[in-house]
């Protein structure tokens, strides 16, 4: 059957809401891309918005404010001596820390590859650290560049890339939540990650100190 102008109209009008439906996708892009996570044991969405000076990531319900500190902040972790066999501050601004290996008190520590840490998972005990730099003037610089907040939503690892997600869950209530990892620690045997003191509340073990929690990567994509 010959189409008629009259069949060709819906048609235009189809395409132009179409376009116009695209049109309004590629600018809510420019605020923020999604994501979904395809490798892990942890699988979630994730959005990143840039501003200047800041990014935003928000992973489910969890948000988290990711700032670079100046360079003449000091670290949270002092004891570490050298990373990539540069000093700290070096390896900082030249962009050498990610899987790096450094030195802690003359022990030398070599952290896992990215490729390894997409499928850590790990139980052990988690301790928290934080509110001690509220007694120190000015900031704090976390291991890889960030600037140390001690209410929000980081960690500590000795051997995890930094920086990258992990998925935390308290073993004795079942509490879980997603920390960034940004920083080296703890250094204390028989402990496998330090969560700051924020990361503690909300897993409910800030008051024991110490709790024995599952450690699981969240892999980001896109």
């Amino acid at each position: 059957m010959r189409e008629t102008g009259r069949t060709r109209k819906p048609l235009f009008v189809s395409l132009a809401l179409a376009a116009l439906s695209c049109a309004l996708l590629s600018a809510c892009c420019l605020l923020g891309t999604t994501y979904r996570l395809t490798k892990g044991a942890v699988v979630m969405t994730y959005q990143v918005t840039k501003f200047a000076g800041k990014t935003v990531y928000t992973i489910g319900e969890f948000t988290f404010d990711v700032v670079t500190a100046p360079l003449s902040w000091p670290l949270t972790r002092d004891e570490i001596e050298t990373i990539d066999g540069l000093s700290p501050k070096e390896a900082i601004a030249r962009g050498r820390v990610k899987a790096s290996p450094y030195v802690v008190y003359g022990k030398r520590y070599v952290p896992l590859s990215v490729k390894q840490a997409e499928t850590y998972r790990q139980e052990g005990i988690a301790s928290w650290y934080g509110y001690e730099t509220y007694r120190q003037p000015g900031g704090r610089m976390t291991a890889n560049g960030e600037a140390f907040k001690p209410d929000g939503l980081s960690a500590a690892h000795k051997y995890l890339p930094l920086p990258v997600f992990v998925r935390v869950t308290n073993l004795s209530n079942n509490r879980s939540i997603v920390v960034r990892v940004n920083d080296r620690g703890p250094f204390v045997e028989g402990r496998i990650i330090d969560l700051s003191a924020g990361a503690a509340r909300k897993l409910g073990f800030y008051e024991q100190g110490t709790a024995r929690v599952l450690v699981e990567t969240v892999n980001l994509e896109g």
